[in-house]
């Protein structure tokens, strides 16, 4: 299990070919990026992230070993960056190794409803209008609470 939380970009292709290489005994890799996006109407300037180190490690940690626990996955990688990200930058990675892939699609998607709506971390949008904080989406809740 690898948990990283950088301002830094990173390189997709690179995170997900040296996360894919020995894993000779998974059938199934799953990888998903998520990116920053434009804001329908309004163009959005920049988005910035904040959170309390050590305190977001400990918590990608713990749900990326309780997905550890509810499928059979042979690796977890979890990416997400912080500071300020402008549109079309990569904000965050999530891969899962598996011998299948019913259990990798399934963890894979776990992390990511939990990044998106639980995990510490404080966005705000910027757009020529100012700023505002992101909140967390009905739908994403309910993505969540499915698991």
């Amino acid at each position: 299990m690898k948990i990283l939380v950088q301002e830094e970009a990173f390189d997709f292709g690179a995170e997900a070919q040296a996360f894919a290489s020995g894993h000779t005994d998974m059938g199934a890799i799953v990888t998903f990026t998520g990116v920053v996006r434009d804001l329908p109407g309004d163009p959005l300037d920049r988005m910035e992230i904040e959170h309390y180190p050590g305190m977001t490690e400990k918590a990608l940690t713990k749900i990326a070993e309780e997905a550890q626990s509810r499928w059979n996955l042979g690796d977890v990688l979890v990416i997400h960056r912080h500071g300020t990200l402008r549109p079309g930058d990569m904000i965050m990675m999530v891969a899962t190794a598996a011998p299948h892939r019913v259990d990798a699609f399934a963890a894979a998607e776990f992390l990511m409803d939990y990044l998106k709506s639980r995990a510490p971390f404080w966005k705000q949008e910027f757009t020529a209008d100012g700023g505002a904080w992101v909140a967390a989406k009905d739908e994403d809740e309910d993505a969540l609470n499915r698991w």
